[in-house]
């Protein structure tokens, strides 16, 4: 991300493991995620019915929409269940102390 910058998002300890947490950045929503110990970040909304992913679940290494059911991966934000084929955005993310920070471009 070359012009991005990292903004505060969250806590560390605010993300469960194995689970996900919605949050706002700067009016964006945006999803966190903990597998296995590390941090991630993706777009907020479900590239398929524009749900919140927010009020979906983690399986494994997969996000699952409340929508429809489709399916992205968490690390790739790829995505790998109907109805979904528009992958997610996987912003970037870096942990200072406790505190997540994640960067995305500012918006034009």
């Amino acid at each position: 991300m070359a012009n991005g910058k990292f903004v505060p998002a969250a806590p560390l300890a605010n993300v469960p493991e194995g689970d996900l947490i919605g949050i706002m950045i700067e009016g964006r929503s945006i999803v966190l995620y903990k597998l296995d110990g590390e941090v991630f970040a993706t777009q907020g909304l479900c590239t398929h019915g524009h749900a919140e992913l927010a009020g979906g679940y983690v399986e494994g290494d997969l996000v699952q929409c409340p929508m429809h059911g489709g399916t992205f991966d968490i690390r790739t934000g790829k995505a790998v269940g109907d109805p979904c084929t528009v992958d997610l955005q996987v912003l970037p993310v870096k942990i200072e102390g406790d505190q997540i920070l994640v960067a995305f471009e500012p918006e034009a």
